[in-house]
């Protein structure tokens, strides 16, 4: 998987960078902001390079590993430094795009942590797939020192992330969200405000607990056809134009019959993101059996050696047997 554009795509992006302007043409503040991005995986590195070329923001980057910033700053422009804290100072907008809970409050609250440079008036939005605690946690925080929080998870794996059409789901202060949507917007096709702080976590945990419910039947429901000795190709025509259709049998289901894996978001992150959610409805209450069965399959695709195959590959486990 690659990490920036290919040389291909660049024109493409450029004129799709160009027609989005057009069509938005952001004004004030979000037309020209001074933004921080921290992260810059398969995710953040493409949703970095539309704030640069689709907003015109003035982009600082900081990545762990420094030689993909640089990468970044060659292909985009921009300045990368050296820690989050360095990234963050004087910046409108602070985005970050990281692992999890505690990949986010150590580029936060560690020692040289983006919280600790924060301006007054600031908004930091996170785009990683955390935990709601942690979420409300950083709200509160920044609050303390005069900035805002956004908790800001997003849907649509790699290829949303490459071609700007990203789902967004905020939690936090509507206010701030209003202020920092035409920002946001430059990655994205979708931004809703969810609620209050931790909202947008929850909103996307609702997402993953769709997701794997929806890829395990996919999957049962392509085995069963090979058994059946049908041509998959023919039932997903006709069913796909029904009740049954999804975003993940338009995308996945020939992928799927052919056995190829390597789409998108990892099995390794889906069962971080199950363990969020199952985590989050022990607290709450809610019943999530299927969602619990679910990521025990997971775990079983991890055991074939398949932590790195994006999570359509549930359907390797029935195919073993």
């Amino acid at each position: 998987m690659g990490t920036g554009f290919p040389p291909a795509s660049r024109s493409v992006q450029k004129e799709a960078s160009a027609a989005w302007r057009r069509a938005h043409q952001p004004t004030g503040e979000a037309r020209m902001a001074k933004v921080a991005f921290i992260g810059l995986g398969v995710m953040g590195y493409p949703m970095a390079g539309y704030l640069k070329t689709r907003g015109g923001h003035e982009l600082t980057v900081y990545n762990r590993t420094a030689a993909k910033a640089e990468k970044w700053v060659a292909e985009f422009g921009g300045t990368a430094a050296p820690t989050p804290l360095e990234a963050a100072e004087g910046a409108d907008f602070v985005f970050a795009c990281v692992g999890n809970d505690e990949d986010l409050r150590s580029v936060t609250l560690g020692d040289d942590g983006a919280f600790h440079a924060l301006k007054e008036g600031a908004i930091f939005i996170d785009n990683t797939t955390a935990s709601a605690e942690i979420a409300r946690e950083l709200a509160a925080d920044a609050d303390r020192r005069g900035a805002a929080f956004l908790d800001a998870p997003v849907s649509g794996g790699q290829a949303g992330a490459e071609n700007g059409t990203l789902t967004v789901m905020v939690g936090g202060d509507e206010e701030v969200f209003a202020k920092a949507k035409p920002v946001i917007d430059c990655y994205a096709k979708m931004v809703g405000h969810m609620g209050e702080a931790g909202a947008g976590q929850l909103t996307k945990m609702v997402n993953q607990i769709c997701i794997a419910g929806l890829v395990e039947g996919l999957s049962e429901a392509i085995n069963f056809a090979q058994k059946a000795d049908l041509d998959v190709g023919k039932v997903i025509g006709v069913i796909s134009k029904g009740a049954a259709q999804s975003w993940q049998m338009e995308n996945r289901w020939e992928t799927m019959r052919d056995g190829k894996f390597d789409f998108g978001f990892a099995v390794d992150w889906m069962r971080k993101d199950l363990a969020i959610c199952l985590a989050e409805a022990n607290r709450n209450g809610a019943q999530l059996p299927v969602t619990a069965l679910v990521d025990q399959f997971y775990a079983d695709v991890q055991a074939m050696g398949g932590k790195r195959w994006d999570t359509s590959s549930l359907i390797a486990r029935l195919d073993r047997k």
